[in-house]
């Protein structure tokens, strides 16, 4: 194929035999001009900051990037050792590393200043001494969507939560309404997606369940029997964050992200109880109850195994969003939870239950 190069102002024109004309900005490296057959060894013309990218989600979309042949730019804070797994989801040279610091705009410049994607899936389950709620969903989304904007980054993808809401007894869910309000003043073509309770096999949802065998019981309140889930696999998020970018249309839309089926917590749990092969023993425990024994756990200077909000965000029912897209205008069938739960709790299974097959066991459904 016979390439014509065209300097222009401000930018590049590409004339590619047979693929019209593409417009390529001089802050972009030449690297990101489309070739090759997709896979891992090609370049899709994407060059996307994922911010967060070493967390639960942040491996699955690094790794989808990977396989189409994308550039990422990883922005990290932790040892490089930590990092280590990330590197085989990219063909050489297409996975860059940049130690960054959020309270330095210079730093998330670097790292946005090449890229024509900027994600952000910064977040925690809890807050620490130098991070709150408020810094990790509202603070720091905002500097980085206000200086991708600057940096003129095309697309600028958001994750929020299918249930953040200004009125949430759940201090999680409250910044995280306040972060999607902030992004789209900032960034009014972000894309925002608002997945539920996200499973996979490093979860810290059904993990959660199931890892409470340990105390005898499962305390839920109200039994769980006041509170609908509809938990979204991980791996679908992951897809829709690239279907989103692939979308012309997907700009300055917000997309809800929910599984198939929704299930009363009493159902889900036992569920997950019944397929680790382990007696499921339920009791109702009072919130006020329920958050003292939490805030023993909140003394744990590292991860929390449990918080008072926590325990607020998963008794908190999973809103509908008739009004919204969804999975289905991003080009995606979810998974339900019965078909991926075994991936993640096989290793809570005794022993002489571990390659058991799995009988034709599924949780009670509520309507969608």
């Amino acid at each position: 194929k016979e390439l014509l190069c065209i300097n222009v102002p401000n930018s590049l024109l590409f004339l590619v035999a047979g693929h019209g004309i593409s417009v390529l900005h001089r802050q972009v490296h030449h690297a990101v001009i489309p070739h090759g057959r997709s896979g891992r060894s090609s370049v899709s013309g994407i060059v996307a900051t994922v911010f967060g990218a070493t967390g639960f989600l942040g491996r699955y979309v690094v790794n989808r990037l990977g396989r189409i042949g994308s550039q990422v730019i990883i922005p990290y804070r932790c040892d490089q050792y930590d990092l280590m797994y990330l590197r085989p989801m990219g063909d050489l040279g297409q996975l860059l590393f940049m130690e960054w610091d959020c309270r330095d705009k210079d730093s998330i410049q670097r790292a946005v200043q090449h890229s024509n994607v900027v994600i952000n899936l910064i977040g925690k389950e809890w807050e620490t001494k130098n991070f709150k709620f408020e810094d990790e969903f509202v603070n720091i989304p905002q500097i980085i969507a206000q200086i991708s904007k600057e940096a003129g980054v095309e697309k600028f993808i958001h994750i929020s939560h299918l249930n953040a809401d200004m009125r949430s007894p759940s201090k999680y869910l409250r910044n995280k309404a306040v972060g999607e309000k902030i992004v789209r003043e900032e960034f009014p073509d972000a894309v925002i997606l608002k997945p539920s309770e996200m499973f996979g096999r490093e979860d810290r949802f059904l993990n959660h369940y199931a890892n409470m065998r340990w105390f005898g019981g499962v305390p839920l309140v109200s039994l769980g029997k006041k509170t609908v889930k509809q938990p979204v696999y991980v791996v679908d998020v992951a897809k829709a964050i690239i279907n989103a970018i692939k979308n012309p249309d997907a700009k300055g839309k917000t997309y809800a992200l929910a599984g198939p089926h929704r299930y009363l917590l009493y159902d889900m749990v036992e569920y997950i109880y019944t397929v680790s092969h382990h007696p499921f023993i339920p009791y109702p425990l009072p919130r006020p109850l329920y958050h003292l024994v939490a805030r023993f756990f909140e003394m744990n200077p590292f991860e929390p195994w449990l918080t008072r909000d926590k325990i607020d965000r998963f008794h908190t029912t999973d809103m509908r969003f008739p009004d919204l897209p969804g999975f289905e205008e991003l080009g995606i069938e979810p998974t339900p939870l019965e078909q991926k739960a075994i991936e993640v709790l096989r290793r809570h299974r005794r022993f002489r239950w571990l390659d058991a097959e799995l009988e034709e066991v599924k949780p009670k459904t509520q309507p969608v």
